[in-house]
């Protein structure tokens, strides 16, 4: 199913995430899109922590990354953050990052796994989290 559910975190980079430059390491988006994907779950009804209580788990089975401008210390970031598909097992989630000036600096994909913890095998996502974003679902 296909949907349009979107929410936006702020953050600010901190002195130890850059580089002698002050650039931001590219390293650190992984952990941006992470805070984005966590908050837009918890802003949507169903935070990891539900998740994990019911036994499921969501790893991350693939990620593609642009970087298109750099970000410094001290920015303050909006990530935004967007649900747009749920196909069997997978989770779909795109990413944009603003600077302070509005400027896209980074955009990203993850595709996620619902998958139980006692066997760590793929399971359909939960219906409780399908009914949380059916008003969201795509035209």
């Amino acid at each position: 199913m296909n949907y349009n559910f979107s929410f936006q975190t702020k953050l600010r980079v901190r002195y130890g995430e850059t580089d002698q430059m002050g650039y931001c390491y590219y390293g650190n988006y992984a952990q941006y899109f992470e805070v984005g994907r966590v908050e837009t779950l918890r802003n949507c009804g169903m935070s990891y922590k539900d998740l994990e209580e019911q036994g499921i788990m969501l790893p991350v089975s693939e990620y593609s990354v642009k970087y298109l401008a750099p970000a410094f210390y001290d920015d303050e970031l909006t990530i935004r953050t967007i649900i747009t598909e749920i196909t069997g097992a997978r989770i779909y989630f795109n990413y944009e990052i603003y600077n302070s000036n509005n400027k896209l600096i980074s955009t990203a994909e993850t595709i996620l796994v619902f998958i139980t913890k006692t066997d760590m095998r793929p399971i359909p996502a939960p219906q409780t989290f399908i009914q949380l974003l059916d008003k969201y679902i795509a035209e």
